[in-house]
């Protein structure tokens, strides 16, 4: 099942090393990735692969929400289909 992870928040040292940290303790393969920062703002979209079983979105998004509280950044979850839809328009 594939998910797109989007990150913002402001600029700071281990944004990529945290996440990806979450994502390689869950077994969670990133197919690919883009980061930039745009004056002090760092944003990250991920497309990332998850196990076909055995593990929700939601608890994948648990535990990036509490990594987004301590490093005061937004990190969303989506499955690939939602985030299809949502922009197609």
């Amino acid at each position: 099942m594939k998910t797109i992870i989007t990150v913002i928040g402001q600029d700071k040292v281990g944004i990529i090393a945290n996440v990806s940290r979450i994502l390689a303790d869950e077994k969670i393969n990133i197919s690919d990735i883009s980061q930039t920062i745009l004056q002090d703002y760092f944003t990250m979209i991920m497309v990332t692969e998850m196990p076909e079983q055995g593990y929700s979105i939601g608890d994948l998004q648990t535990k990036l929400n509490a990594l987004g509280e301590e490093m005061g950044l937004e990190i969303r979850v989506q499955h690939e289909a939602i985030f299809d839809a949502m922009h197609r328009i």
